[in-house]
Order: C-alpha cells, then structure tokens, then sequence
C-alpha cells in the first residue's frame, strides 16, 4: 500500500489532497518538526531520499519530489480526470501550469522568504546593508518576475475559472501551495481578483476540506 508521509507545514499537503480527491487507498503518517530547528526529524530524514518533504513509499520505493509524486500517482488511476489527456485542448494549459508551479512560482517564492529570514537573522550592526542589498535584488529579480507569472495567472482563470479546462485538474492542486502564500501575504489582494476567488474556490472542494481534516494543523506556509 502507497504511504504518505506527512511533515507537518509542509509542501506534502498537496499530495494529501491529491489523495482523498482520487479516492485512493493510502496510509498516512504524521510527522513533527524538530523544535529546535523547524526540520523534519531524524525518522522521517530516514525515509526521505533527500531529507525533504513531501514523500511517499510504495513497498521497496521511496520517492520525493511534489511533481514526481503527482505523475507517479496518477499514472496508478489513468481514469481520472485530473490529468487532461494528451488530445485535450487542456493539455498545454495543464502541463504549463503544472510545470511552472515548481519551476517557476515556487522558487520565486521561496527566494523571497529566504531574503526575509537573512534580514531577520542578521547582526543588527550590518542588517541595513543586508537589507539594501537583498531588497535590490528582489526588485530587480524576484517581483518582476512573480508579477509575470500572477499577471498570466490572473488572464488565464478568467474564463473558466480554472486553470486547465473547466474542472479542477493536478495543476490547480500544484499550484495552491504558492498561490496560497500569496494570498496570505497579501500579494493578491486589490490586484488580481481571479486569483483571490480562485484560492477561495479550491478551499470548498471536498477533497481539500477533508486532506485539510486529516492534516490536523491550521495552515502554514513555507516552513524551512
């Protein structure tokens, strides 16, 4: 039976969603972080090929990665409409957007929360500089290129309100982890109305209610 093993806070939620939205038999087990370092502890390193989250095993196999977990996942239910098939008029937008989620957004993301915590963590004596120097290169980097990536965000939900076709696809389910963070800090907010109704959306979708149930935790993003 495949396991998901489950880093609280962590990029492993979606594949929870996942989950209960394919209806499919699974075991999950939950994990604390270390409350020191905010890390996964040393049983779920055990596991994970890259210390990482999220990851599932399947028998012999341990597999990380959000994407290569969603592809091996889906290849096991090939009736599911998650996935649009490859004459779908669909695909593309699917294989963009599930694609640029950790390509693109994802890393963005991450690199701005990164320049937060090294202001944060820095000596008083040199943070001003610390300050100058990574807000430079956000400006000139980081949010120039999370407004390309929300602008075509916010065009492409306009006519269905999807981003794959007219129904929820795999690449909405990528994509909630850093649409969510944006949502949450603020980056939607007066700019980018489909996108805000878009988080709201996915938020009533069974599936997310009940993986949210079996999470246990309230939402947090971006624990590293």
């Amino acid at each position: 039976m495949l396991t998901l093993h489950h880093l609280e806070y962590s990029q492993s939620y979606r594949v929870l969603w996942l989950l209960e939205e394919l209806g499919a038999d699974y075991e999950l087990k939950l994990y604390e972080r270390d409350k020191e370092t905010r890390l996964a502890p040393a049983d779920y390193k055990a596991i994970s090929p890259l210390g990482t989250s999220p990851v599932i095993s399947d028998g012999a196999l341990n597999l990380a990665e959000t994407s290569a977990i969603f592809d091996y996942i889906l290849d096991k239910h090939p009736d599911s409409t998650l996935r649009p098939n490859s004459d779908s008029t669909a695909r593309t937008d699917y294989l963009f957007w599930f694609h640029a989620s950790q390509g693109s957004l994802m890393p963005m993301m991450l690199m701005s929360i990164v320049f937060q915590m090294l202001v944060t963590r820095t000596p008083a004596l040199i943070r001003p500089l610390i300050k100058m120097v990574l807000g430079k290169a956000s400006s000139a980097m980081v949010n120039p290129r999370v407004t390309l990536l929300l602008d075509k965000a916010e065009a492409d939900l306009e006519a269905t309100g999807w981003f794959a076709g007219d129904s929820i696809t795999a690449a909405d389910m990528m994509l909630s982890y850093p649409l969510e963070s944006a949502y949450t800090k603020g980056l939607l907010k007066g700019k980018y109305p489909n996108c805000e109704a878009w988080v709201k959306r996915i938020k009533e979708v069974p599936s997310y209610q009940s993986a949210k149930e079996k999470d246990g935790r309230p939402s947090a993003i971006f624990q590293l």
